[in-house]
């Protein structure tokens, strides 16, 4: 049967595993690193945040309230983080589009216009979105660049 198996492999050129393609993606140092630096930038600013990191499907990686940050903010990072990653923009970009008039965005799955989230993106690739919530929107983005600046170490 073995024999039969490496037989067809190599008629069909069929190599093994190795050649499958390699993904990146968010380990936990890499959430570390980013949470640190959240988390610094929000303590350099005097404010209190929800962090909020997600993979590049949306899915939940990490989320931290800060303890005076609005309850209303554990939702609200988890979204911003999810438009970032899911449209590959921050998510500032999806409130303009509904200040210049496109309110069908609305409808889009994964959409929330309020800035704070900003994807993660390495050698062109979508690995996911981080967002903070709780102050003022362009500071929650700032807080959020912050993170991604240590990550990418800029």
């Amino acid at each position: 049967m073995l024999s039969l198996l490496l037989a067809l492999i190599s008629l069909f050129g069929v190599s093994p595993s190795n050649d499958l393609p390699t993904k990146k993606y968010l380990d936990l140092a890499a959430v570390k690193t980013m949470v640190a630096a959240a988390e610094a930038e929000a303590k350099k600013r005097n404010v209190d945040v929800t962090i909020c990191i997600v993979d590049d499907s949306g899915n939940l990686l990490f989320l931290q309230k800060g303890d005076a940050a609005p309850i209303n903010t554990i939702e609200f990072a988890p979204k911003k983080a999810r438009h970032a990653a899911m449209y590959k923009s921050p998510s500032k970009e999806g409130a303009d589009a509904v200040k210049k008039g496109s309110i069908e965005a609305l409808a889009f799955p994964h959409f929330f216009p309020n800035q704070g989230g900003l994807p993660i993106v390495a050698e062109g690739r979508i690995l996911g979105g981080i967002a903070a919530s709780g102050a003022k929107s362009e500071i929650d983005e700032a807080i959020a660049q912050a993170a991604l600046d240590a990550l990418f170490k800029k």
